[in-house]
Order: structure tokens, then C-alpha cells, then sequence
């Protein structure tokens, strides 16, 4: 897509990455500022760790983190995992994830990746347009979640 600029997200990005996950889901609980602080330490001294920032008309319109994971089998060729996209909520539908996703994609197929994973809870179609847009195909395997006892339902 002309005008969106995609590239790794710096630490100077954080303040923004943070201001599009208001948009990622709805009644999100905040985390406390230290909590977050070593949520980033973390993030950003894990190896396979990769948080991508896309840029349109100078301002930050989406994001997401790519994880690409060591495997053992399929000739020990590493997997990624994508999680929290987001595209700001005034700045959608105008393929500003799709740019995104593909940039993504390209970056972990470059690291050697056999495949790249993604969940979503979210029911909207657009949604699921979106990431068959970008190459995730739905319906090849089954997706299960669990959480600790004491999770929030």
C-alpha cells in the first residue's frame, strides 16, 4: 500500500504502541507501570521477539508482534506466532493491517519459518477477511485456549 511505512518498532515507539492497544480490546485491564516497564524489558531482550509498527501520513496506525519460535521438527525450522494486531480505530479498512500482516509475513518466511500462527476471538467478518487477505487460511487445524483457574471468564 502506498504511504504506509512498516519497520521494527524502537523503544521511542512504545508510548504509541501502547495508545493503539486502547483500541485493541475493549475493557482491557491496564497494567501497572512498573508491571509494563518489565513487560518491555522482556520483550525487547527476547531473541525471538519482533514488534512492528506501521506508519501512515507520519503517525502510527497499527501494529502487532511477530514471535518466531525454535522448533524441533520439520527439519528443526523455526515457527511464528502473531499476536495483538491492531489498526487504530479511526484509521480501519483502509488496508493498513493487511500492509502490515504482509510485512510480517515476508519477515518470517526471510527467518525461515515452515509456517506463521495466528488466534482471534474476534467474530467480526472484516476481521477474518482481513487476515485471509493477508495469507492466514482458517480451518486447517483447531485452536484451543486455556487459562488458569482463576482467570476471569
Amino acid at each position: 500500500m502506498i504511504g504506509v511505512k512498516v519497520r521494527e518498532a524502537l523503544p521511542s515507539d512504545l508510548p504509541a504502541i501502547h495508545a493503539l492497544y486502547s483500541d485493541l480490546h475493549d475493557g482491557d485491564e491496564p497494567a501497572d507501570p512498573a508491571a509494563r516497564a518489565a513487560a518491555e524489558r522482556v520483550l525487547a531482550a527476547h531473541p525471538g521477539a519482533h514488534l512492528f509498527l506501521a506508519w501512515a501520513d507520519g503517525e502510527p496506525v497499527a501494529s502487532c508482534v511477530l514471535f518466531v519460535l525454535p522448533n524441533l521438527s520439520r527439519g528443526a525450522r523455526p515457527f511464528g506466532l502473531v499476536e495483538n494486531v491492531v489498526t487504530r480505530r479511526d484509521r480501519r479498512n483502509r488496508g493498513y493491517a493487511t500492509a502490515l500482516l504482509g510485512h510480517v509475513l515476508a519477515f518470517a518466511w526471510a527467518a525461515g519459518c515452515y509456517k506463521v500462527m495466528l488466534l482471534t476471538g474476534c467474530t467480526d467478518p472484516g476481521v477474518h477477511r482481513l487476515y485471509a487477505k493477508a495469507g492466514f487460511r482458517a480451518g486447517v487445524k483447531t485452536g484451543y485456549m486455556a487459562y488458569p483457574p482463576d482467570a476471569p471468564s
